[in-house]
């Protein structure tokens, strides 16, 4: 019963070729080799999931080793270096705005007695 001799093919053949039509077979066969790629695929997924999943519980037994102290000290001094560069961005931010007030004239928004004053220390 389970074996298929070349005519049983050949008739299962012209029966497909009659309901779905000659046009239809390669695009038929295309997604039949695309649904046999994909669920290969998964099946390959499910397989490295599951060993995955065993050598995590390996791993779990085993604890993990700590970082290395030259690699933390790097670390550190990276984040200093980034707080440092900061402060010196926001103090240059504040003399610029500081030099940039400096340099408005002083008839602008101030009275007469600042603008005197202004006047003096300028000159």
């Amino acid at each position: 019963m389970g074996n298929l001799g070349p005519w049983e093919i050949l008739i299962i053949a012209g029966v497909i070729i009659l309901l779905f039509g000659a046009r239809k077979m390669p695009e038929m066969a295309r997604s039949l080799g695309k649904s046999a790629r994909i669920l290969k695929a998964e099946t390959k997924g499910m397989k490295a999931d599951e060993e995955a999943e065993e050598g995590k519980e390996a791993s779990a037994e085993i604890k993990p080793a700590a970082a290395p102290k030259a690699e933390i000290e790097q670390l550190k001094e990276q984040l200093e270096a980034a707080e440092l560069r900061e402060k010196i961005a926001t103090a240059e931010a504040r003399a610029k705005a500081a030099e940039a007030e400096a340099t408005v004239e002083p008839s602008q928004n101030a009275s007469p007695v600042e603008n005197a004053q202004a006047n003096k220390n300028v000159g």
